[in-house]
């Protein structure tokens, strides 16, 4: 079969949810809606890019607040269902290139056992500190100036299957915590533990109020246990570029070239660079500020103004598409800033799939039962191996 597109840009903007899913009881997450939040916590958004892709299309009888439906969107939209047994970024990235986490991976609400907690301590040679959920910005505060006189290790988890580990950099250098999260993330990686992440979380400042967590984070993910779509793509011949932290989600599997990112901002230049090229098959974007610097810690209002700002950018790329490229901008999970906790919330993703071939002439697609339809249409296009999971929407888009 032939390709509809040459290449096909997929943007997650990481957490932006859009109303809780079918099963958001099961994780407590009922009324979550982090979209619908956040345009009324901001009065309205402004997105006039996304706005004429269609973006309150997906709900037509619940508008988002300042984002007006579409007589005749851009893009063809609709909504995703996860289901992985989670709501983390690997599981959701994961799911999106056919690969679904079904087994769920353990969490730790009251802490990690002290048998766990020994080993790093005595690898490291440094006492771990807190060992309990906190918010990543909450217990820096809370205990910077300490670890900053003490070098402790502040070792803290969430609401996901994830390990966090936050050191000052001045005290204890990032080729040291690396090491230490790298030996963290070999303990964790089988039963009794499980983890889906171990993340490295430094940080700088001097004092409680003007410490600042630092775009060195690192991520150490499971390993994929089975191929995924990019990998498909990567031993065909395609390319499989790779912007953000898919890298890390992915563990560097089915990559041919990836770009770490310092912003969201950061992020869409080297995007909108990836769209100057001349290259054959898929790039995958990460963009994590929604997520790590306002969903996280509840700040509805810069967390729309964060999506004002990249629908600004995605202005300036737009007009850069070609007529045999193809975009879709979507979510992994929600982040709902304005509802209560600190953790991810279960919800639909918007998805959003644009070409300059349509012509202005968008219409909805069904309701995604699985992020790994978006993998399947990949692997469609591209006449590489399916995923076992999802269902293409390639055919849907004339």
């Amino acid at each position: 079969m032939s390709e509809k597109f040459k290449r096909i840009h997929i943007i997650v903007l990481d957490s932006v949810g859009i109303g809780e899913a079918s099963d958001a009881g099961k994780y407590g997450d009922e009324g979550c809606d982090t979209l619908g939040h956040t345009a009324e916590a901001i009065g309205g958004l402004h997105v006039p890019h996304l706005e004429k892709l269609g973006l309150s299309n997906i709900r037509p009888d619940q508008p988002l607040q300042g984002v007006a439906v579409q007589e005749h969107p851009a893009a063809y939209y609709t909504k995703m269902h996860e289901i992985s047994a989670g709501k983390d970024s690997m599981d959701g990235h994961w799911e999106m290139m056919g690969l679904p986490v079904m087994t769920p991976l353990h969490t730790f609400p009251n802490g990690f056992p002290d048998e766990l907690i020994k080993k790093i301590e005595s690898y490291s040679g440094r006492k771990v500190l807190w060992n309990k959920p906190a918010s990543g910005t909450e217990i820096i505060r809370k205990f910077g100036e300490r670890q900053m006189k003490t070098g402790e290790l502040i070792v803290y988890t969430s609401g996901d299957s994830v390990l966090q580990i936050a050191a000052h950099e001045k005290v204890i250098p990032l080729r040291e915590l690396y090491d230490i999260c790298e030996y963290s993330r070999r303990l964790t990686i089988a039963e009794p533990y499980r983890l889906g992440r171990v993340i490295a979380r430094p940080y700088i400042g001097d004092r409680a109020d003007n410490f600042e967590r630092t775009a060195d984070r690192r991520d150490l993910t499971l390993e994929p246990p089975e191929e995924t779509v990019m990998d498909h793509l990567k031993k065909a011949g395609f390319d499989s570029l790779a912007i953000g932290k898919i890298n890390d989600i992915f563990s560097g599997h089915g990559i041919s070239q990836g770009w770490h990112t310092v912003s969201n901002d950061d992020g869409m230049d080297k995007f909108n660079q990836v769209l100057d090229r001349d290259f054959h098959g898929l790039s995958f974007t990460n963009l994590v500020d929604f997520d790590a610097k306002y969903g996280h810690r509840r700040e509805p209002v810069l967390f729309g103004r964060a999506l004002e700002a990249f629908d600004r950018r995605l202005g300036q790329a737009l007009p850069k598409l070609r007529m045999e490229d193809l975009l879709m901008i979507t979510a992994d999970h929600g982040n709902d800033p304005g509802f209560r906790g600190t953790d991810h919330t279960r919800e639909y993703v918007p998805l959003l799939v644009y070409s300059p071939k349509f012509a202005g002439d968008g219409r909805p697609l069904p309701v995604r039962q699985t992020f790994a339809d978006i993998g399947a249409t990949v692997a469609d296009n591209f006449g590489v191996d399916m995923p076992k999971t999802g269902i293409s929407f390639l055919n849907q888009l004339t």
